[in-house]
C-alpha cells in the first residue's frame, strides 16, 4: 500500500474535513434514535461501508479513503456508527458467502441501519472451544427450527438480526457439523436479556431460542459449512474492523492530551511535567504502530484477500494495547481518571472507548478487559499463531488424543 497522499487524496480529505466540521453532533448521542439518525447522516454522505462493492451501496472507496475518513472523524471526536457488527462483520461475510438473493436483501439496510445486528457465536460452555456449540438447528422441510442459548452477544438488545452458528449433525465430527445462518431476533420464541457489566451497563445480551424459525434461504453457504465461515467471519472481527478500532483509540488519546493541559500540578499543567509527556509520547508511538497494522489488513481486503489465521496478531496487539493505554491514561490523571461523577466542568469530556459509547475513564479503563477476552481470548490468539501461522504443533488437547 502506497501510504504517500496524491493531489486526489489531498482533495478527498478536505471534502471529508469541511463535511465532519459542519455536520458532527455537537452533543452527546444519548438515544437509540439520534445514534440510528447519525448513522444514517453518514451513510447518506457516504462514510459508511465506504470499502463495499458500489452495486450494494458501497464506495469502492480506496485504503487510503478509508484512512483518511477515519482520521478525520478522530480529529472532530465524531461518534462512531451505530451498526460496527453489521458493517465490519456480517455484510464482509454476506459478501463473501452469501447469495445474490442475499446480498441485495440485506446488505442496503445493514448500511442504512434499517435493520441492526448482533453475532450469535459464544455459548455458556462453547465460548474459547467455539465448536463444542449445543444450539441446534432442524431441518422441517420447508424451513429450520433453531433452538438453544446464545452469550455475550455484543448489540443483542437492539438487533433486528443475527448471525447465527448451530449444530445441524450431531453425528460428524464437532467442527464438521455446523452450520451458519441469518436469523430474526423480532420473531416468537426468541428471548433477549440484558448482562450488566462490572461497568454498570450492559452491552452485552444473552439470548433464548426455542423452536425459532430460519427460512431456508437463510442458510449462509452450504449444510456444514459453518465452521468455515465462522473463520472468516473472526477473521473480519479481529483484523478487518480494526481501522475503526484505532480512530477511537486515536479519539480517547486526544482527550488524554486536552486532560493533561486542562490539570494542574504545582500551578504548572500536567502536561508540562516531562515524565508524562514521556508515557504520552509512548503511548502516541504504540497508537502509530496500531494505526499501520490496521491500514496493513485493509491493504490486504482491498485486494480481495482475507485477513486469515494472520488477523490473530493484530486481534491481539491492539486489545493488549488498548489495556496498557487505559492502565497508563489513570496513572496520569490520578484520583481524576478514577472518579465517574464530580469532576470539574473541563475534566467531564466523555471518553469514547472501543465499546463505542462516550463514557468516563475508569469506564474505558473495565470495559478494555474485555478486548482480552471477546473474540478468542489472547490465549487462544496465541495458539492460533502459533499452529497455523508459524507452523507450530498443536496444543495437547483431551479432544485431539487418540485412544
Amino acid at each position: 500500500m502506497d501510504l504517500t497522499y496524491s493531489l486526489e487524496d489531498l482533495a478527498f480529505r478536505e471534502r471529508a474535513r469541511r463535511w465532519f466540521e459542519a455536520n458532527t453532533p455537537r452533543h452527546e448521542l444519548t438515544t437509540l434514535e439520534q445514534r440510528r439518525s447519525w448513522h444514517r447522516t453518514l451513510y447518506e454522505a457516504g462514510y459508511v461501508g465506504m470499502g463495499w462493492p458500489r452495486e450494494y451501496g458501497g464506495r469502492d472507496a480506496t485504503p487510503m479513503q478509508q484512512a483518511i475518513v477515519a482520521d478525520e472523524m478522530a480529529r472532530v471526536n465524531a461518534p462512531p456508527t451505530i451498526n460496527g457488527l453489521g458493517i465490519g462483520i456480517v455484510g464482509p461475510t454476506i459478501i463473501v458467502h452469501g447469495t445474490e438473493a442475499q446480498k441485495q436483501r440485506y446488505l442496503r439496510k445493514i448500511l442504512s441501519a434499517e435493520e441492526l445486528w448482533c453475532q450469535l457465536y459464544s455459548e455458556p460452555n462453547a465460548g474459547s472451544d467455539l465448536a463444542s456449540l449445543r444450539t441446534r438447528a432442524e431441518d422441517r422441510g420447508d424451513h429450520f427450527e433453531v433452538t438453544g442459548q446464545k452469550i455475550w452477544t455484543s448489540g443483542g438488545l437492539i438487533a433486528d438480526w443475527g448471525l447465527l452458528l448451530a449444530r445441524t449433525d450431531p453425528r460428524v465430527p464437532k467442527h464438521k457439523g455446523i452450520s451458519c445462518f441469518l436469523i430474526s431476533l423480532r420473531q416468537p420464541g426468541v428471548e433477549v436479556r440484558p448482562l450488566k457489566q462490572i461497568t454498570g451497563s450492559a452491552e452485552f445480551a444473552e439470548v433464548f431460542m426455542t423452536q425459532a424459525r430460519v427460512e431456508k434461504s437463510d442458510l449462509i453457504g452450504r449444510l456444514g459449512q459453518g465452521w468455515e465461515i465462522a473463520q472468516t467471519t473472526l477473521s473480519y472481527e479481529r483484523g478487518g474492523n480494526s481501522l475503526a478500532r484505532v480512530t477511537r483509540y486515536a479519539m480517547a488519546f486526544r482527550q488524554l492530551v486536552e486532560s493533561t493541559r486542562t490539570l494542574r500540578r504545582s500551578g504548572r499543567p500536567l502536561l508540562d511535567d516531562p515524565v508524562v509527556r514521556g508515557r504520552l509520547g509512548r503511548l502516541y508511538a504504540e497508537l502509530e504502530v496500531q494505526r499501520y497494522a490496521a491500514l496493513r489488513v485493509l491493504s490486504a481486503l482491498e485486494k480481495g484477500e482475507s485477513p486469515g489465521p494472520a488477523s490473530s496478531i493484530t486481534k491481539l496487539s491492539y486489545s493488549e494495547f488498548e489495556k496498557r493505554f487505559y492502565e497508563v491514561a489513570l496513572e496520569i490523571l490520578g484520583p481524576y481518571g478514577q472518579a465517574s461523577s464530580g469532576l470539574p466542568a473541563n475534566l467531564t469530556l466523555p471518553v469514547v472507548g472501543s465499546s463505542g459509547h462516550g463514557n468516563t475513564w475508569p469506564y474505558a479503563f473495565l470495559w478494555s478487559r474485555a478486548g482480552t477476552i471477546y473474540s478468542g481470548s489472547s490465549e487462544i490468539q496465541k495458539n492460533v499463531i502459533g499452529e497455523r501461522v508459524l507452523g507450530l504443533p498443536k496444543e495437547p488437547r483431551a479432544d485431539r488424543v487418540k485412544v
